[in-house]
């Protein structure tokens, strides 16, 4: 007979004196270690659990996810059991985990949760049997989800089975208990779930209605009496606050218009004109300027004493090509969490940052439409200061980038994986993604391949593309091309990034922070 394996119980703790006495005493039998995370408790909590031996860490709570997967990595052993400090094992269940350890036989086991509700056990109303994968190989999975709601996620292939007995969940003694946890976990899915997650007033209340439906009805939360009754009403309340918690989170985004120029001054003042005619405005304009005449510091100062938004000149010495780094520096003075960016020939369609900051998701930076402008209607625009074109008129030379319509926009913006068609002269993306990153990077001392490199890390990092169709518009104004040659360093530079998977680069934006 092989001996039994080793199990290392983990349990995240704050101010649960009243709970963790009654937790430790279920599993002292079948532990071979417990550890303890607490999050710097100010009652009894810490002395109990010393009293039963565990070994007890504090750390800072930084989420349900990150705390319990920090526990995890404080495990001596591989094989974990993970609860909470207001759960107990039963029995039944005491002994099935006993019965495993002699017979570890799959990649982890599942078991049902029983909650209490003012000390009645629920068996319905959606509470039970609330299956949970808490005993497990921590080599095959990690916790993941989303705050509050983690959950364990097992590599692919990942051998589960069920066994018999209860986790034992002592969760609310009375109303107040339970909204109060509603309330703070509503709280909590709207900052983890803003720019995540949609919400809209149709998604609230069908949401919400369907919640109190599927508890009290489908999950027959009648047969629990009031309880039951009360349970539904308040999980339909919670889906409400949530809802609407994260609608009115995901309206208020702080957004820097990032605007790149190089001495070209008529280009940049229709550029700032239609900054000032936007539907939304951004909160702050920033000028990245690589070393452009004194002519173009006047212009800046010029709109700036009249500009409705703080405009700044972010400049630098002419001192070649160097726009990853007068990027870098702009948005590393960006007071804005997202980043819109563009370059000083852009001339933005009114609904520009609107549709941006719409299309504004977590984990994806967009890239926005751009509009080819003949050079005869480039100068007709210069010399009349106009900033409005139609797809159709004389001059426009890819017609459909330039259709502006919100439905069509969210219908044909697709996700894409490519590096085909990287464009920083039109581009959105989160201040947090770019310091990931480390930003720009500043070894390209010569145009071309810098934007792609970037997006390289980004998809490194995880961050994903999204094609902004039928919005984000702006019309390049036409200019003679390029004379410059791109080095063949600046594809080895990409190539690098591919090659290697690399996450941040050398020299970038830290070095402006």
């Amino acid at each position: 007979m092989t001996d039994p394996v080793p199990l290392s119980v983990v349990i995240i703790t704050f101010n649960e004196e009243r709970n963790i006495g009654r937790c430790l005493e279920s599993v002292k039998e079948i532990a071979d270690e417990i550890v303890v995370v607490d999050s710097y408790s100010t009652d009894r909590t810490a002395e109990l659990c010393r009293m039963f031996g565990t070994r007890f860490i504090q750390r800072a709570f930084a989420g349900h996810i990150q705390q319990k997967n920090f526990a995890l990595q404080q495990a001596t052993h591989s094989w974990v059991l993970s609860l909470d400090a207001d759960e107990a094992l039963s029995p039944e269940l005491q002994t099935s985990i006993l019965q495993v350890k002699n017979n570890w036989q799959h990649d982890g086991y599942t078991m049902n949760r029983l909650t209490s509700y003012a000390g009645q056990w629920i068996r319905h109303s959606g509470w039970y049997p609330d299956t949970k994968l808490r005993l497990w190989d921590r080599r095959k999975g990690r916790w993941g989800g989303y705050n509050p709601h983690d959950r364990l996620i097992m590599e692919e292939g990942a051998r589960i089975s069920h066994i018999k007995g209860d986790i034992l969940h002592y969760a609310y003694q009375n109303a107040s208990e339970l909204i109060d946890k509603i309330q703070q976990y509503s709280a909590i899915f709207a900052r983890d779930q803003r720019f995540v997650k949609n919400a809209s007033p149709f998604r609230i209340v069908y949401k919400t209605v369907f919640a109190f439906f599927r508890n009290y009805i489908l999950k027959a939360g009648f047969l629990d009496g009031y309880a039951g009754l009360l349970i539904s009403v308040s999980h339909a309340n919670g889906v409400f606050y949530k809802y609407t918690k994260l609608y009115e989170a995901n309206k208020k985004l702080q957004t820097s218009l990032i605007i790149t120029t190089y001495n070209r001054k008529d280009a940049l003042e229709l550029v700032l004109t239609s900054v000032l005619q936007q539907s939304v405005l951004p909160e702050e304009v920033i000028i990245a300027d690589d070393g452009s005449r004194e002519d173009t510091a006047q212009l800046i100062a010029l709109y700036a004493a009249a500009f409705p938004v703080p405009l700044r000149h972010c400049w630098q010495e002419d001192r070649g090509f160097q726009l990853s780094r007068i990027r870098n520096k702009a948005i590393a003075q960006a007071e804005g969490e997202y980043i819109v960016m563009v370059d000083g020939d852009m001339v933005m369609h009114r609904d520009f940052i609107k549709t941006h900051k719409k299309a504004a998701r977590r984990h994806f930076f967009i890239q926005g439409s751009r509009v080819l402008l003949s050079e005869a209607l480039t100068q007709e625009a210069l010399r009349n200061k106009k900033t409005s074109f139609f797809p159709w008129q004389s001059g426009i030379k890819n017609r459909l980038n330039g259709i502006n319509m919100p439905l069509l926009s969210k219908l044909f913006s697709r996700k894409n994986t490519m590096l085909k068609r990287i464009r920083g002269c039109n581009m959105a993306f989160w201040k947090s993604d770019v310091i990931q990153v480390n930003g720009f990077n500043e070894a390209f001392t010569s145009w071309g391949r810098e934007d792609s490199e970037f997006v390289v890390r980004l998809f490194n990092n995880g961050i994903k593309r999204k094609n902004l169709k039928f919005g984000g518009v702006a019309y390049h104004l036409h200019h003679p091309e390029s004379k410059q040659k791109m080095h063949p360093q600046n594809d080895a530079l990409l190539e690098k990034a591919v090659s290697e998977k690399i996450t941040a680069c050398e020299i970038g934006i830290q070095s402006h922070l």
